[in-house]
């Protein structure tokens, strides 16, 4: 059992902690308030090659794993500068058409995903069947050698910065006449595609959306995939990595709101020449904080480790455990910041109750710490099936 990070993977650590202070919370809170895009950022991580990491050499990636990517994301978000993003294009999109897509879709897709010129999005959650794939609405049919795409989507991330958005539809299996999980590749300007932005209470400079899927037509091409057999185990290719990366992005923002805090109870004096952090009532609940964001990147290693490994099994369970533990640690770190910080805890200068609203989604997105729950008690604790 090793918990020593490679090298390459330390080295790798360092210089995107390096341009993630670059850039800092600052930058990342004056982009969300403009209703403007962490544009630069998000170029420059392009050019050194840190949003390629987990994608093959061959089509300009850095031939890395998910490992790599969540050191990414965390140490961005350790910086102040939690990108939604890279969970959803590199982790989520690159995966599933780098596992399942053909070899035209990685040669036309994967270069770009990996020096950022490219975005691709991701459209599963409904407005009546959530992320229940079980249940989707939304519908792609035949006509002739062209695919219409029919439904709805919300909560879409980003879609107005992306070329494309992966879109999950269902399928009529012409064997069976059930209906099955097919994933298509969408440009966001295709006729019939609508989309509406939602108001969030998150101060985040990536937008949400509602997507409206009207006869979108789409050649053959566009199905991720050799056939309509793809469909299933390109869906869940990207749920592992999704969790791994959504939890290291939490990690991270909890280190950050742990550090702006520490830093200030160090040097804050208040009753007579001892700083705040000498009173346990303030020390111990940032030392309690810091514990469950370490227990959290725990998991997040061992889960990216069992991924990378092909251990699918096991690194579903370990994936949902650190989305589960992060997003609880992230909440926790940021909520004790700003109790630690008292009033300047709420201000903007400060820089920890700026993520208040994105750490309380990371309870409850991309799967809730409910679902999870039920998804440990079934598969880990042998307990029967209660959604």
């Amino acid at each position: 059992m090793n918990f020593d990070l490679t090298p390459e993977q330390d080295q790798l650590r360092d210089a995107v902690r390096a341009l993630g202070r670059k850039y800092g919370h600052g930058y990342f809170v004056e982009k969300a308030k403009a209703g403007t895009h962490t544009t630069e950022l998000w170029q420059e991580a392009g050019r050194l090659g840190y949003l390629g990491v987990n994608i093959p050499t061959e089509y300009g990636g850095g031939g890395g794993g998910i490992t790599e990517l969540a050191i990414v994301c965390e140490e961005l978000a350790a910086a102040g500068c939690p990108l939604l993003l890279l969970v959803v294009s590199p982790a989520i999109a690159a995966t599933v058409i780098n596992k399942h897509g053909t070899d035209e879709q990685r040669k036309r897709h994967l270069p770009g995903l990996a020096d950022g010129s490219q975005k691709i999005v991701f459209a599963i959650t409904e407005p009546e069947a959530g992320s229940n794939f079980h249940r989707l609405g939304t519908v792609a049919r035949r006509d002739g050698d062209d695919w219409l795409l029919t439904g709805r989507k919300c909560y879409i991330s980003g879609v107005d910065e992306a070329g494309h958005v992966l879109v999950v539809a269902r399928t009529e299996d012409s064997a069976t006449g059930k209906l099955k999980p097919a994933l298509f590749i969408v440009p966001t300007d295709a006729p019939g595609l609508g989309k509406s932005k939602l108001d969030m209470e998150i101060l985040s400079p990536e937008n949400q959306f509602l997507l409206y899927l009207d006869d979108v037509r789409l050649p053959a091409d566009a199905l991720v995939g050799e056939s309509l057999d793809a469909g299933l185990p390109a869906l869940f290719a990207g749920l592992n990595p999704e969790r791994i990366t959504v939890a290291a992005m939490g990690a991270g923002t909890g280190r950050y709101a742990i550090e702006r805090a520490s830093e200030y109870t160090a040097t804050r004096k208040v009753w007579g020449g001892r700083s705040i952090g000498t009173h346990q009532g303030v020390a111990h609940p940032l030392a309690h904080a810091a514990v469950q964001v370490e227990l959290a990147r725990l998991m997040i290693h061992k889960a990216a480790t069992l991924y990378d490994a092909g251990r699918d099994l096991e690194a579903g369970v370990a994936g949902n455990m650190a989305k589960y533990a992060a997003g609880e640690a992230a909440a926790l770190a940021v909520d004790t910041a700003v109790q630690a910080l008292g009033g300047a805890g709420m201000t903007t200068e400060y820089g920890v109750a700026t993520l208040l609203g994105a750490v309380r989604a990371g309870r409850i997105a991309p799967v809730s710490r409910e679902m999870i729950l039920n998804f440990v008690a079934q598969h880990v604790l042998g307990q029967d099936k209660s959604y």
